[in-house]
């Protein structure tokens, strides 16, 4: 069910800009209408750097999207293939949790396992107003 979207993610993994920490990232981003909006990491010599979730909802949101279903996380090393999980980071947990309902399931692959996580999981006691 989810093997397409972990595929966009490999694929939108390969546009990373990741030249000081050498680790590719890519994210596929599904709106409950079902439409994609894919993601990668971008580094820069500042601390102003974007994680790939981050780089695909920016993209879904300044399009006028607002509804998300789900998003597949993938990444490793430059030069080698994704084969171990890759879960967002704190900073990327909380910036979603502001858009996602209880829903919402983070897609990862590890060693060939699709494992879905939701915000509750990832992120217990998130603020929420």
């Amino acid at each position: 069910m989810f093997e397409n979207d972990i595929k966009l993610a490999k694929e939108a993994r390969l546009n990373a800009w990741s030249p000081y920490g050498k680790y590719y990232v890519g994210a596929c981003l599904r709106c409950k209408d079902g439409t994609t909006y894919l993601g990668c990491n971008v580094e820069n010599h500042g601390i102003q750097s974007i994680c790939a979730e981050r780089t695909a909802f920016v993209k879904a949101l300044s399009d006028g999207k607002r509804e998300f279903e789900t998003i597949a996380i993938v990444g490793a090393p430059v030069g080698e293939e994704p084969t171990v999980e890759c879960v967002p980071c704190g900073y990327c947990r909380q910036f979603i949790s502001e858009f996602v309902d209880d829903k919402f399931k983070f897609i990862t692959e590890d060693n060939g396992e699709i494992k879905t996580y939701t915000i509750d999981d990832l992120l217990p006691n998130h603020f929420d107003f």
